[in-house]
């Protein structure tokens, strides 16, 4: 395994920074005074493609050489991660295959497809998802591109990070989702580099709590029919994430989807601001542990906005 260090971080930047949004931090005084800390939400809700998962997937495609591009790339998602490479392969001019399950939202479908996706259905179950993939690389000779366990994703991932801390000065603590791990990783190389004194904490749902589970074991434990709200945290953490996140994570906290839903109505409402349920788990850890966070410079990072407004927990 390769594991990506500052430097690649640094590479990553310079590499996607044309092709990327450099979004911005947004306070709210109203939730500030709720919490009673002092928080900066760095809006990955407002990135191409309505997430973070850009920044990996362009850093992965863009550091192909041309032999490699020619042939295209590959992946298996429903989410994020598929609308990402798709979008990040028509900048480059290269095909884009990307096995979806068939019950893939259709919306999400569309918006793979829109950005000139090459869609492959398939049943939905892991195995099903990885023996199509694996057919299709081999037909193709495409370059697969995993969405967190890589490199190049998490160096790309780790951009966000770099970001946010040039933006804001003397913060305390960051906290970010962890679902695969590839933003959690990347985020954990920027931040302890930047400032080794800063604390990192992970948010994870509490049905689908295999990073906090993992942490706790201090071995690798899988995700075992994980529930929750919060759809984009559902995947098992990566092994080469777990690497980088066990020495350099200082905590991972869970939180109920009960809370999450309330995050989450609480961003829209006063931030006028649309994020997902795996964004807003979050600002959920901080409401579930005020007297943590009490008094403290806390850099938040909202993943994305992507989810079915027909479909609304509130």
């Amino acid at each position: 395994m390769i594991i990506p260090n500052f430097s690649d971080i640094e590479e990553a930047f310079a590499r996607i920074e044309q092709y990327i949004h450099i979004t911005p931090v947004l306070t709210s005084q109203s939730i500030n005074e709720i919490t009673g800390a002092n928080l900066f939400f760095k809006c990955e809700n407002l990135q191409k493609v309505g997430a973070f998962k850009i920044r990996g997937a362009i850093n992965a495609v863009f550091s192909l050489s041309d032999e490699e591009a020619a042939k295209g790339v590959a992946t298996h998602s429903s989410g994020n991660h598929a609308a990402a490479l798709a979008l990040a392969a028509k900048l480059r001019g290269i095909e884009a295959h990307i096995v979806m399950p068939n019950n893939a939202p259709e919306i999400k479908q569309k918006a793979v497809a829109g950005y000139g996706g090459k869609i492959t259905l398939c049943e939905p179950t892991l195995k099903d998802r990885e023996e199509t993939l694996v057919k299709i690389v081999a037909q193709t000779g495409a370059t697969l591109v995993h969405p967190y366990n890589q490199a190049e994703v998490i160096a790309g991932q780790g951009t966000c990070a770099l970001e946010l801390m040039g933006q804001v000065e003397g913060l305390d603590a960051i906290l970010t989702p962890v679902g695969g791990g590839g933003l959690l990783a990347g985020t954990a190389l920027s931040a302890k580099y930047l400032n080794p004194d800063i604390e990192l904490i992970a948010a994870e749902p509490e049905g689908a709590d295999d990073a906090y589970q993992s942490f706790l074991q201090e071995k690798l434990v899988p995700a075992v029919n994980p529930q929750s709200i919060a759809d984009g945290l559902l995947t098992s953490l990566g092994e080469l994430n777990y690497e980088i996140i066990k020495n350099n994570v200082d905590a991972v906290i869970t939180a109920p989807d009960k809370a999450i839903v309330e995050a989450m109505r609480m961003i829209w409402e006063r931030m006028k601001i649309i994020v997902e349920p795996s964004a807003a788990i979050t600002l959920a850890i901080i409401l579930e542990n005020k007297d943590a966070f009490k008094d403290k410079n806390v850099g938040i990072i909202l993943t994305g906005g992507n989810l079915d407004l027909e479909k609304l927990p509130f």
